[in-house]
């Protein structure tokens, strides 16, 4: 439990969903009163924590979609594909998970009866954590006998007005990045609050495919047929996007993928292979083709001054009988060195860089400690849990540049998981830095926790200028 839940006030932890004189029966826990945990008792870790978690801050990437941010029941929180792939794997058939048409409420039945085996993982803590600080909840888990009265609570709390500025003035956040598809309008949402960045995938791998040559045509009006033209396509996309408030382009990397600069008469010959056969074009020019996307991506991001994150090494579809978002993994055999004729060519850019498994950390740590445009950035997917945090994070604070490191990201499709997500990763920056800093150097409190704010929130705002 974070701090701040722990030193509510008297009236605001009786707000539960089950009377006190019942916790001893129903496992609820009993709060801590609030002078327990005042400053002169708490320690230092706890006491830079609460320092962290009270800064407003700038989540660099997620995947919320702000026409509609935020949870409007627990079947919204539950269907995250962390808790279908963690029911799935403990056995909770997939058709289960996925029937079509499938009630909320049902589904949330579903998968409860199933959450035993998850207890243990760091992601049903965050649910817990969710429960008990948007909810009032304060049982030790969610079972077969509460979960009909925590859904009803919770689905009363969602439906109020405005609840998505609540959940993100509760989380702390003063704005979310998003992953735009690169035909998107990007209108009706303040792009102040949900900040736009250009998702380039569709562009770089599957523009073989008709539909997304199609899609790319009626979002610039250019019917991309060339090198030429489809250069003039993208110089479209990031025009479009500048106007309303870009902050980043972004993609995510197979392990396979060794970028390279592709000339005008073999980008033509791609290009043409891709108009005349799609996805059954040959594979030296589907690469050419996406080496020429690519390479393309980067020159517009140096020329519009904008960062491009790189989220390298995920293979998909490798369980192809997994849930859905449940089916991909990395590969250890992915290296940065694939990427050093790009970070060489485009010194202008900065390439924020997030790695999958933190095998691939060191490598990542090496980089950045030696290529002025390469920052670390976040903790993604499967190097997403504190034992991998804690490992990957102090390696980089002990031999990065402070300035060159973008602490965390949520990565989360609904706003209530940034609360219990960003409260892992300060609860473990906090620990890196009491004791590595603190008391391992001889650091004064006030310097580590200034560390924490640069790493958690002033790079971000610097590195995507977002002010």
């Amino acid at each position: 439990m974070g701090l701040a839940a722990m030193t509510r006030s008297p009236n605001a932890l009786a707000k539960t969903l089950y009377a006190p004189e019942h916790a001893a029966d129903t496992g609820i826990l009993r709060p801590l009163t609030p002078d327990s945990l005042t400053p002169a008792r708490m320690s230092l870790r706890e006491r830079i924590y609460a320092e962290l978690d009270a800064l407003a801050i700038v989540d660099p990437h997620t995947h919320i979609n702000p026409l509609a941010p935020a949870s409007t029941t627990l079947a919204d929180v539950l269907g995250y594909h962390y808790y279908t792939e963690l029911a799935h794997s403990a056995g909770l058939a997939r058709e289960a998970i996925e029937e079509p048409e499938l009630p909320p409420r049902e589904k949330v039945r579903r998968l409860v009866e199933h959450l035993g085996p998850l207890e243990n993982t760091i992601q049903y803590s965050w649910l817990i954590e969710m429960l008990r600080e948007f909810f009032g909840f304060y049982g030790e888990r969610l079972s077969v006998d509460n979960w009909e009265a925590v859904y009803e609570h919770a689905a009363d709390v969602m439906a109020r007005p405005h609840w998505a500025e609540t959940v993100l003035e509760k989380s702390k956040l003063r704005a979310v990045f998003l992953t735009n598809e690169f035909d998107d309008p990007l209108s009706g949402f303040d792009t102040n609050v949900y900040v736009p960045c250009l998702r380039t995938d569709d562009l770089v791998f599957h523009l073989a495919k008709p539909e997304v040559r199609s899609r790319l045509e009626r979002a610039t009006g250019i019917a991309a047929t060339n090198a030429a033209t489809l250069r003039q396509a993208i110089a479209k996309l990031f025009e479009h996007f500048r106007k309303h408030n870009v902050r980043a382009c972004a993609i995510s990397l197979p392990p396979s993928f060794a970028p390279r600069q592709v000339g005008g008469a073999a980008a033509d010959a791609a290009i043409a292979a891709l108009l005349a056969k799609g996805i059954d074009a040959d594979a030296p020019r589907l690469d050419d083709a996406a080496n020429f996307v690519f390479w393309t991506l980067a020159e517009h991001c140096r020329d519009f001054a904008l960062p491009f994150d790189l989220m390298i090494g995920v293979n998909r579809g490798v369980y192809a009988a997994g849930v859905y978002q449940g089916r991909d993994l990395y590969d250890s055999r992915v290296s940065l060195i694939q990427y050093r004729e790009l970070f060489n060519a485009f010194p202008r850019v900065t390439f924020p860089i997030s790695v999958l498994a933190s095998v691939t950390n060191q490598e990542l740590v090496s980089y950045a400690w030696i290529f002025p445009n390469v920052i670390t950035s976040g903790h993604w997917w499967y190097s997403n849990t504190p034992a991998y945090i804690e490992h990957d994070l102090a390696a980089r604070l002990e031999a990065v540049p402070e300035t060159k490191q973008i602490g965390y990201y949520s990565d989360m499709y609904k706003l209530e998981f940034a609360l219990p997500k960003f409260r892992m990763y300060k609860r473990v920056l906090a620990k890196v830095l009491a004791e590595r800093f603190v008391v391992d150097r001889g650091w004064s409190e006030e310097r580590a926790v200034a560390l924490g704010r640069r790493v958690l929130m002033e790079n971000t705002e610097r590195v995507f200028g977002y002010a």
